[in-house]
């Protein structure tokens, strides 16, 4: 994905001036930057645009993975064959980092610091001395406060934010630029999903599908009348 095909939200811009920042920090500052967040902030697009923007290696983690296939994937990312062990594959990783001056990205973090696999991540700053950027739940700064060596090495803390109406309508203009659609129902919109940008997304979906059904080129609150806001909520089973 092209820096350009992502919309400017808010998060995807307090993200890429953090990495900025932490990429030209003095030697002597640490390098982590943590931006965590609930599901469906917009955090993986955020990654997205400054892995793009910086370069940054880029890896998504997952539940099921080991202190073994963590390090593979950061290597595969890297287009590094891993050595045997776990101790050589992280000195490969730091070494790599050193040498290019590159960030990496690592979302969905939570996964990988719940389980002793995050000593893998103190292990790899220490060699490296590198930008290390992690992204993921709510929980994440709690659970990284039990890890006192990672956590000490946070240059910055980033709280993802809640969509505002800006972003909304910057969304819907970039998305649906055929089908104008009237602030009250965007912000309507935004306080019923509290925010949640994945939930937005699929209700201007269905907005513009609606549109298109009806020949609107304008909607607003009277036009959108009674239908349904999607919420995320099953409907109520009809007696």
């Amino acid at each position: 994905m092209s820096v350009n095909a992502i919309v400017p939200l808010t998060n995807v811009s307090l993200l890429a001036q953090a990495v900025e920042s932490a990429a030209n920090r003095p030697p002597e500052l640490p390098g982590l930057v943590v931006m965590y967040g609930p599901s469906g902030y917009g955090k993986s697009l955020a990654a997205a645009y400054s892995a793009n923007l910086h370069r940054a290696y880029y890896v998504e983690c997952r539940e099921s993975w080991t202190k073994k296939a963590f390090l593979v994937a950061i290597l595969r990312e890297m287009g590094i064959i891993p050595m045997k062990t776990l101790s050589e594959m992280v000195d490969q990783v730091a070494e790599q980092l050193s040498r290019s001056g590159r960030p990496i990205i690592i979302d969905d973090v939570q996964y990988v610091i719940d389980k002793a696999a995050a000593n893998v991540l103190t292990d790899i700053y220490n060699a490296s001395q590198g930008t290390l950027i992690l992204i993921g739940e709510e929980r994440v700064p709690a659970s990284m406060a039990r890890l006192e060596r990672l956590h000490n090495r946070v240059l910055e803390w980033v709280p993802a934010q809640a969509a505002s109406l800006d972003d909304v309508q910057e969304l819907a203009q970039s998305s649906y630029p055929d089908v104008e659609i009237d602030r009250d129902l965007l912000d309507t919109v935004r306080h019923r999903v509290k925010g949640c940008l994945r939930r937005i997304a699929v209700n201007l979906y269905r907005i513009h599908s609606e549109a298109l059904a009806n020949n609107w080129e304008r909607v607003d609150m009277d036009t959108w009348g009674d239908r349904t806001i999607h919420t995320g909520q099953p409907p109520a089973r009809r007696a």
